[in-house]
């Protein structure tokens, strides 16, 4: 017969049981499986579009891993955070407007995301686009009816206490958005009736329609993980949410990639992926595809750092990765070269450098303005859409006017966080792929207002 003393683990037992049940996860939680649940849950976000016939569009970063390029008409920014209980934010730097000609186009979209394990759809799908819907609505609609313009979130996912909190933000929100001074016949001109937010699931029965509502635009919210309550461990390798946070798992692949080359990622055994993964990653980097530059206010153009080539009668200004002194910046009259380091500390570095910036780009349109040459102004950064969008904000606040005319401000002008916001927000119409960080826009706004 067992005694006590024999039904007891050891602590060193206990050790032993602790680091199987690590490994057990850390198994379970492999490159492969990531990369077959991200198969699954895309091949359910393909049924959804093929059902509900509409557009697929990713919302990212996540978003991209659950379609496939041939599926994929566009991408949408909407960050979980503005949803979060007690945020309920509607944010002036992702408008998203780009989105309302696919909407109108094709009657609706789907949007995509997913989320991590245990809750049944993310922030981003439940909160955050329902309140981009209402505050669109109310500008873009203001004549339709009451029950059109009311916000709608899920039931079984937003309590709701929360969703008359969320409400009650709305018209603030609705300023917030007219103080940016957008086009509202041009955007209505896309879509004919309000939007509305709906919500899909793996839990939800999908009934073939290609229906034409005629009171709004269906805005498809698709969740595309299945919700996991328990342990991974329990469902046979299955990972909720497997394409996010994949600085932690992924070894560079991205969506692209992945879709690319994926019967031979999902062919080769897990000992073999992490070669196979960094090898692929390396053969795109050695040729990556340089976006053509982009226009994001009058005669200012903003790129990738790679894709220069240099012309005479262009200003360029172009952010390196290393540091260097300021005094040999400047080039050429049109080529300043800016060297304050990379990631975090070149944003922190952009609030004492804007000052030689403006100055140098600023001698540059006077000589174009006796010329009587068109300027032409391009601003390049690694990503192309975070330093570069910074220089575009403080060019368009310091050196024009609200035409885009070329007129230095004043030394006594004064300029505040409205006026900044809504110059932010005509650069993001022009380009919604551009993602300024938040260090670098607080260089922008500590720099113009002193």
């Amino acid at each position: 017969m067992a005694t006590e003393t024999d039904l007891v683990f050891s602590s060193q037992a206990n050790h032993n049981f602790s680091r199987i049940l690590t490994d057990l996860k850390r198994a379970n939680l492999s490159i492969s499986n990531r990369l077959r649940s991200i198969r699954d849950d895309a091949d359910f976000v393909k049924e959804v579009a093929e059902t509900l016939g509409r557009p697929l569009v990713a919302n990212e970063r996540c978003g991209s891993w659950y379609i496939r390029p041939a599926d994929k008409s566009g991408s949408a920014y909407f960050k979980s955070t503005d949803g979060h209980t007690g945020q309920w934010n509607f944010s002036s730097r992702r408008l998203n407007i780009h989105l309302l000609p696919i909407i109108g186009q094709h009657d609706g979209c789907i949007i995509v995301d997913s989320t991590r394990r245990g809750k049944q759809m993310p922030d981003a799908l439940s909160k955050t686009v329902p309140i981009w819907c209402c505050v669109l609505n109310r500008v873009l609609f203001p004549e339709a009816s009451a029950a059109l313009l009311r916000l709608f979130t899920p039931p079984n996912v937003v309590s709701r206490s929360e969703h008359s909190q969320a409400e009650a933000r709305i018209p603030e929100h609705v300023e917030a958005l007219k103080a940016l001074e957008i086009d509202v016949a041009t955007l209505r001109r896309h879509v004919s009736k309000p939007l509305r937010p709906m919500w899909v699931t793996q839990e939800s029965r999908l009934v073939p329609t290609g229906q034409i509502f005629e009171d709004y635009h269906p805005v498809i919210c698709c969740t595309s993980s299945r919700r996991v309550p328990g342990g991974e461990m329990s469902e046979g390798g299955y990972i909720q949410g497997a394409g996010d946070d994949t600085e932690n798992w992924a070894l560079g692949l991205t969506a692209p990639i992945f879709w690319n080359n994926a019967e031979a990622l999902l062919s080769t055994p897990e000992s073999e992926l992490p070669d196979l993964v960094r090898a692929l990653v390396a053969d795109q980097s050695a040729g990556p595809a340089q976006r053509a530059h982009v226009q994001v206010a009058p005669c200012i153009f903003v790129g990738q750092v790679g894709a220069v080539t240099q012309q005479p009668e262009t200003c360029t200004i172009a952010f390196i990765s290393k540091t260097i002194d300021q005094a040999s910046w400047i080039q050429s009259p049109t080529m300043m070269e800016v060297g304050i380091g990379k990631a975090k500390l070149a944003s922190r570095n952009l609030r004492t450098a804007l000052e030689s910036i403006c100055n140098f780009v600023n001698a540059y349109l006077k000589r174009s303005t006796e010329e009587q040459t068109h300027p032409h102004i391009l601003i390049v950064c690694e990503s192309g859409k975070d330093l570069s969008i910074g220089v575009a904000l403080a060019l368009v606040c310091q050196l024009f006017d609200n035409e885009g005319n070329y007129k230095p401000r004043a030394t006594d002008w004064s300029i505040n966080k409205n006026i900044i916001k809504t110059k932010l927000g005509r650069i993001m119409m022009a380009f919604p792929e551009a993602n300024p960080s938040r260090t670098t826009l607080q260089s922008v706004n500590s720099y113009l207002m002193g």
